[in-house]
């Protein structure tokens, strides 16, 4: 086996920790690029409406396709990983990242929109490996105390990646005239990112990781309940469920948004603002984790769901550049909510932990519902109006956030 055996991280020598922060910073790397793909997904659904002629409803499929792919891979992925270790689980996720992208050539050759979808959904499975494997590695590399910094402070990083995908498409997407260019230049960008992560996989594949299997043998809460007899786990599962739906939903129409309610702005230039947003989103996981030294992570939750409600209701007004720039501060209270909501639902359980988080990943599938939803209201009546359906998520949010103050 090529991952060093280590103690529990509590317990662990100046070497173990130098190992442990080493293994941190190249975990970090993964958020970073599954933020990439996840900014440049939102570009694109604003992009094949205008190249495909779909309808926004359909486009909302590509979330469909990426999130669901999250669902159906994820309890596979946990399996593999309680087998063969997060390393083996981080390589695998990572192989399928490159294959998918590379599957964008073809789809570009043929201008195809359901290849486009299939691609999508090769490249999410490999991401679906990747979240089942660092999320929960990154909250056990170190003390369970500071599970939620640690994963605030990784997920930070995929912040960075979500700002720097919509720059990206916005730039290249939407900057030539003809349809046939524009397919070009996504096929380039996609084979880029290809060669990227495999270059990160080659880094992994010589790198000795440390294995955390031993110090999830035992925890004192466990105590022989099931996994579904921690109110903590179940709750977080139906929050995260909510959150994602929320996210995506408020991501996948953002471009169309703008575009219709700030005038003269551009389909380039709201991709730019999109990155904005996710400048927000990049500065609050940042802000949060410095925030969760002094505040409670439940009750930070609580607060930005409580704030995101506010915001979406400005959203839904259509008040102009005022409701666009209510939609941009959402981010910034979403940042800390997928991290925290996470540690919190898998926090102290063991054993359980690799399969805890399977079920953490597979709640992203509300992701891929949501778009569609929003987008048939958007068809039908307004994209304002769609923004109703996040606002119901963060109130979800809130309940549980709520619930888990209680609890501490």
């Amino acid at each position: 086996m090529s991952t060093e055996q280590v103690g529990t991280p509590n317990n662990v020598g100046v070497g173990g920790a130098i190992s442990l922060r080493w293994a941190f910073m190249l975990i970090t790397t993964l958020f970073f690029m599954w933020g990439v793909s996840y900014g440049l997904l939102d570009v694109l659904n604003k992009h094949f409406q205008e190249t495909l002629h779909v309808t926004k409803a359909q486009s909302g499929l590509l979330q469909g396709a990426y999130f669901g792919a999250y669902f159906l891979v994820a309890m596979p992925a946990g399996y593999f990983m309680s087998r063969h270790g997060y390393k083996a689980g981080i390589l695998a996720g990572l192989a399928l990242y490159a294959i998918g992208a590379l599957l964008f050539v073809p789809a570009a050759m043929v201008n195809n929109f359901m290849m486009f979808l299939f691609a999508l959904f090769v490249l999410a499975c490999g991401l679906g490996c990747l979240e089942t494997a660092a999320n929960p590695y990154a909250t056990v590399l170190g003390d369970a105390r500071g599970a939620e910094r640690r994963l605030n402070l990784a997920q930070s990083f995929n912040g960075l990646g979500q700002f720097v995908g919509p720059m990206i498409g916005g730039t290249l997407f939407f900057s030539h005239a003809s349809a046939d260019e524009a397919q070009s230049t996504v096929k380039i960008t996609y084979v880029v990112i290809a060669c990227v992560v495999i270059g990160i996989a080659l880094l992994f594949k010589r790198t000795a990781l440390p294995d955390i299997r031993e110090a999830e043998e035992v925890s004192p809460r466990h105590s022989g309940q099931t996994l579904w007899q921690h109110k903590h786990f179940v709750g977080g599962v139906i929050a995260q469920f909510f959150y994602v739906a929320a996210q995506v939903g408020v991501g996948a129409f953002f471009i169309n948004y703008t575009t219709e309610h700030w005038q003269g702005v551009t389909n380039q230039s709201a991709a730019y603002m999109l990155s904005v947003g996710m400048v927000c989103f990049m500065l609050g996981r940042f802000f949060s984790t410095w925030l969760m030294g002094r505040i409670s992570p439940a009750l930070i939750l609580a607060a930005y769901a409580l704030i995101n409600i506010v915001l979406c209701a400005v959203v839904m007004l259509g008040m102009g550049d005022i409701s666009v720039i209510a939609l941009v501060a959402i981010f910034f209270f979403m940042s800390t909510m997928f991290p925290t909501i996470f540690a919190m639902g898998v926090k102290n359980l063991g054993p359980a932990t690799k399969q805890a988080s399977s079920f953490m990943i597979m709640a992203i599938v509300g992701g891929a519902i949501m778009p569609w939803f929003m987008g048939r209201i958007s068809d039908t009546s307004s994209t304002a109006l769609a923004y109703g359906l996040p606002l119901v998520c963060f109130a979800v949010v809130l309940f549980y956030a709520l619930s888990q103050r209680k609890s501490q």
